[in-house]
């Protein structure tokens, strides 16, 4: 993706990045989406690995439509296209990355990385931005794999211009150290979808804005 085209620009400016997690959730995804968006949210991420569907998401578009924010599916390119998303996030094992290209075009394709070379490769193969995992250890994801910690943040914003997304383990408490090292935004899911949501991101976000390089 090119520096400062539109779609770039947009990217960058998210603070705070929203992943669903029905398994976390109090009061059910939609109202989770509502209170993340009415915080001040601007991309939201449908994820559902066991049981994505295909109505849940169309409500959450239509949520997300409403409120000028970027929705993404979780893996499923075919449920992306389906449901008009905004595009994709894919794991670096899923290689569907051309072929998500393909059905999306110029739409959203974020991948996951874990350090300096598969961000290196993600930037030169066309993806939009990179979610960068994990930093900490974490509980939501048990393939996460071994924690890259703050210094990778460091190495991987020297190896890229693409909007970093820090993932993985990230609390009030240290995300303000994961924006200084030079990630864009971040993901918090068990300490936002076990307080009051809208307050968590409220205080995500503010922080972040507090930090940015």
């Amino acid at each position: 993706m090119q520096k400062n085209s539109p779609k770039w620009q947009r990217l960058k400016s998210i603070d705070f990045y929203f992943i669903t997690d029905s398994g976390l959730s109090k009061k059910g995804i939609l109202d989770d989406v509502r209170e993340a968006i009415k915080a001040g949210c601007k991309i939201i991420q449908y994820r559902e690995k066991n049981n994505p569907n295909s109505n849940e998401a169309l409500k959450l578009k239509k949520l997300c439509d409403k409120g000028n924010v970027i929705f993404l599916i979780n893996d499923d390119v075919e449920l992306a296209v389906s449901v008009g998303a905004d595009g994709v996030h894919l794991g670096q094992e899923d290689m569907k990355y051309r072929s998500a290209r393909k059905l999306l075009r110029n739409k959203i394709i974020g991948l996951t990385v874990h350090n300096e070379k598969e961000a290196v490769k993600a930037e030169k193969i066309g993806a939009d931005y990179i979610g960068l995992s994990p930093i900490f250890k974490t509980s939501t994801k048990k393939d996460a794999g071994k924690p890259c910690g703050i210094s990778m943040i460091r190495k991987v914003r020297k190896k890229t211009n693409l909007p970093i997304v820090a993932i993985g383990g990230i609390t009030k408490q240290n995300i303000s150290k994961v924006i200084m090292a030079g990630a864009d935004s971040a993901v918090a899911i068990s300490a936002v979808l076990k307080a009051d949501v809208k307050k968590e991101v409220e205080d995500f976000i503010r922080i972040i804005k507090e930090n940015r390089l």
